[in-house]
């Protein structure tokens, strides 16, 4: 379902008020259900912003997960939603809230990917025991997603898994529709140059 949402400026309020013709009027626009939550969170609505996480989660920890391994997925997904918090103020519904959150989903599962990179370094470099591996629990699919560099992932999760426009996901991603579309075309390309060995060896 959509709503029509009003946004007032400081110019609006003085227009209401007697400012003057020359002030702008109100802008008027139809969101959707989840920025119509985020909106009235951010005017100190606590059910909305409750509902909101509750809506939202559950997608927000897969794409994560997709991006960090499953390990690493709740790390991303309460870091991502402590930026959301921190960043609620300034949120103006000029992007929707799905492309507002995974722009700030997909800058945290960076954050802990990077954190993940440099703890593993550590560890090797240090004398002792190695350090444990995952044990493979997420499957053949989240090893051959494992196989992608990280753009090519998150590009192929976003338009694949989470279901965004090549439109939505370019805003995530902060580039172009056209960078977007030829990830995706080489994960594709990769995914189906990897998995053709595995299908042979169980034909």
């Amino acid at each position: 379902m959509s709503a029509l949402w009003t946004v007032h400026t400081p110019r609006d309020c003085a227009a209401t008020s007697g400012g003057g013709a020359d002030a702008p009027r109100a802008t008027f626009f139809v969101v959707d259900d989840g920025t119509r939550l985020l909106l009235e969170a951010r005017d100190g609505s606590r059910r909305a912003l409750a509902e909101f996480v509750r809506g939202t989660q559950p997608a927000v920890w897969r794409f994560c997960a997709h991006l960090v391994g499953r390990d690493d997925a709740d790390d991303a997904t309460q870091e991502t939603y402590i930026a959301a918090w921190r960043a609620l103020p300034s949120y103006r519904g000029e992007a929707s809230a799905r492309t507002w959150l995974f722009v700030i989903a997909r800058r945290s599962a960076e954050r802990v990917a990077r954190r993940r990179r440099r703890w593993l370094e550590l560890a090797d470099q240090a004398p002792g025991p190695s350090v444990p591996t995952r044990p493979d629990s997420a499957g053949e699919i989240d090893d051959l997603l494992g196989s992608l560099d990280l753009e090519r992932r998150t590009a192929l999760v976003l338009t694949q898994v989470v279901g965004l426009s090549y439109v939505e996901a370019a805003a995530v991603c902060e580039c172009a529709v056209g960078t977007i579309r030829s990830r995706v075309a080489r994960a594709r390309e990769q995914l189906l140059d990897r998995a053709s060995p595995s299908r042979e060896a169980r034909g």
